[in-house]
C-alpha cells in the first residue's frame, strides 16, 4: 500500500526583527566647558537656567534695593532718633548720681599701666615718687590756668577702677573654683561671695566718707578715688588665696604658707594706701592754687593734721588687716 503524496510544503521562515536595537554603552559625561552662551549638554541631567549678573553691582538681586525703599528709610530714621533720645535721657538721669565723664577718667588705662600697677601694689617698697602728675589747661576758666590730674595711662600713681573691678570679679570666680574642687559647689555661692565683697566695700567707703566729713576733708573727686583705692586689696587677697590653696592642696588658706602670704600682701597693701592716700587726706600746705584737690587750708592747725594722720594710719593698717582676713577666710 502506497502512502499518498501531498503537495510540497512551503519553506520555513524565521522571524526577522523589524527594528534594530543596540545596547547603550555607558560612558562618563564629558567635563563641562566654560561657554557662557552654550545651550548644549553640560554634564547635568536636569535643565539649568542661565544666571545673569545683577546690574548696578547689586549682589543681592531684588532684595538689594531694600534700603532704597522709602518705608525702610523712614524706619531707619525713626530708630536713630529713638536711640539718640534714649541715650540723652539715660545720660541726664545717670549724671544725677554719677558723673559719667569723670568716671571715664578712671578707666583710661593701657596694658603697660595695668602690669606696672599690679607690680606696684604687690611690691611698693622702693617706689618713688608717690606724687601724682598734673597738667594745666590755660584756655579754661576765663584765661586762668586750670590744673587737673593726668589719667592713669599717663601716670602710674593715678588711681583707676579697671584693676579693682576685674579683681573683684576674679576673686568671686576664684573662691567658687576652689570650693568646687572640694566638691561643695552650689550655684548660690556666686551671689553670696559677690554680695559679701560688695557689702564690705560699701561699708568701708561709708566709714571713709564719715571720717572725711568729721575731719573736714573734701575735694572734687574724693568718692571716686576712695572707691578705687578700696578695691586694690583684692589683688593681695587673690594672690594669697591662689598660692596658699595650691601649696595646701585645696584645703584652705591656713598653714605657714597662707599666713606668710597674708602678712606680706597686707603690709604691701597698707604701705601702698599710706603713700597713695596722702594727697587726699594729707594735702601739702602751700599758698598756691595748683591742683584740683587742694583740700587743706594753709591755716589749719597741727592738731587737725595729726588727727588726719591717725585716721589714715588706722584705715591703712588695722582696718585693712580685718577686711583682708575676712576675705581670705574660706
Amino acid at each position: 500500500m502506497q502512502r499518498p503524496t501531498y503537495g510540497q510544503s512551503p519553506p520555513l521562515h524565521h522571524p526577522v526583527p523589524q527594528h534594530v536595537s543596540t545596547v547603550p554603552q555607558l560612558r562618563s559625561p564629558p567635563p563641562p566647558t566654560a561657554q557662557p552662551q552654550s545651550h548644549g549638554y553640560d554634564g547635568s541631567p536636569y535643565p539649568q537656567q542661565q544666571q545673569q549678573a545683577p546690574q548696578g553691582g547689586n549682589m543681592f538681586g531684588q532684595y538689594g534695593n531694600f534700603m532704597n525703599d522709602p518705608t525702610a528709610q523712614i524706619a531707619t530714621q525713626f530708630g536713630q532718633t529713638a536711640f539718640r533720645q534714649g541715650q540723652d535721657y539715660l545720660e541726664k538721669n545717670v549724671n544725677r548720681f554719677v558723673n559719667v565723664s569723670a568716671l571715664k577718667h578712671y578707666f583710661n588705662v593701657t596694658n603697660s599701666y595695668v602690669i606696672n600697677k599690679l607690680f606696684l601694689v604687690l611690691f611698693p617698697w622702693r617706689h618713688k615718687p608717690w606724687t601724682r602728675r598734673q597738667a594745666s589747661d590755660a584756655g579754661a576758666g576765663g584765661g586762668q590756668e586750670a590744673w587737673f590730674y593726668l589719667p592713669p595711662r599717663d601716670d602710674i600713681n593715678s588711681p583707676d577702677m579697671y584693676i579693682p573691678v576685674m579683681s573683684i570679679v576674679t576673686y568671686v570666680f576664684l573662691r567658687t573654683l576652689f570650693v568646687g574642687f572640694r566638691g561643695e559647689f552650689e550655684p548660690e555661692l556666686f551671689g553670696y561671695i559677690a554680695t559679701r565683697a560688695i557689702v564690705m566695700m560699701a561699708l568701708e567707703i561709708l566709714a571713709l566718707r564719715l571720717g572725711c566729713y568729721l575731719l573736714s576733708i573734701s575735694n572734687q573727686s574724693q568718692l571716686l578715688d576712695l572707691m578705687a583705692y578700696s578695691g586694690y586689696k583684692f589683688v593681695g587677697v587673690i594672690v594669697t588665696i591662689a598660692v596658699s590653696e595650691i601649696f595646701n592642696g585645696g584645703k584652705g588658706t591656713g598653714g605657714w604658707v597662707g599666713w606668710t602670704l597674708f602678712v606680706y600682701t597686707f603690709l604691701a597693701n597698707s604701705l601702698f594706701l599710706m603713700r597713695s592716700l596722702k594727697y587726699v587726706l594729707l594735702p601739702e600746705n602751700n599758698n598756691t592754687n595748683q591742683g584740683p584737690m587742694q583740700t587743706m587750708h594753709p591755716l589749719d592747725s597741727r592738731a587737725k593734721r595729726s588727727q588726719r594722720t591717725q585716721f589714715l594710719f588706722a584705715y591703712s593698717y588695722p582696718v585693712q588687716a580685718l577686711l583682708m582676713w575676712i576675705l581670705c577666710r574660706p
